[in-house]
């Protein structure tokens, strides 16, 4: 008998990388990811060479491992105990979430369980910035700021330090791409209103950016 993270697994990996169940990943509300690998990857430095922004990409989907990986050097817990991440942030208050525009809709990442919650059915990649590409890369990750976390400061500023936490997450996910012969870029040119309204999020969520993934074009 295969277990719930096994049955999960194999419905958006069939989803992702074969495109054969879409009816299948839009019926899952939750997805629990594999464990993201532990060993891999290239030297930070050669990383560091490699990094690069690029807005051509193949279709060619991600697998579900890759985006397990993806996901947890993005934002993911890297110390259990106190539930610590990969990328600082403000006053040690989680204010940023990441959510994940593909074909089959729109998933927030959840680092607790290392999980992908149903948030959307609807495809929206091409409202999540404003440029042709974004609309065929398998992958455009959304980061959505909790304003209401942010007290005592104005909102000038909740914007600026929401931006700076992104930037920080935006930053390891360019190393985690060059590591593993991705493509990626870091877009502000975002309808942040539009698509604000797209994903359905509240007055006191914001769009900080969003950041294009996927396999550079041949």
């Amino acid at each position: 008998m295969i277990t719930r993270r096994e049955a999960n697994a194999g419905i958006l990996s069939t989803a992702i990388v074969a495109g054969t169940s879409r009816l299948a990943a839009e019926e899952a509300s939750v997805i629990e990811l594999p464990s993201p690998r532990a060993e891999g990857g290239k030297p930070l430095t050669e990383a560091l060479r490699l990094r690069r922004s690029t807005r051509e990409y193949a279709d060619r989907p991600l697998s579900l491992q890759v985006l397990s990986d993806l996901l947890w050097s993005a934002f993911g817990i890297n110390r259990r105990a106190s539930g610590d991440r990969t990328a600082p942030y403000w006053r040690h208050i989680m204010v940023i979430d990441i959510y994940a525009a593909m074909a089959d809709g729109v998933w927030l990442y959840d680092p607790k369980v290392h999980a992908l919650q149903k948030h959307l059915s609807a495809d929206i990649r091409a409202q999540t910035g404003l440029q042709d590409f974004v609309a065929g890369a398998p992958l455009n990750l959304v980061y959505v700021a909790h304003g209401e976390r942010m007290q005592d400061i104005s909102p000038e500023d909740r914007r600026l330090y929401a931006s700076v936490d992104t930037g920080f997450i935006g930053q390891n996910v360019y190393l985690f791409c060059a590591s593993e012969g991705l493509a990626t870029v870091f877009r502000g040119a975002v309808d942040h209103k539009k698509l604000e309204k797209a994903m359905n999020l509240d007055g006191a969520q914001f769009v900080t950016f969003a950041q294009t993934v996927g396999y550079p074009k041949d």
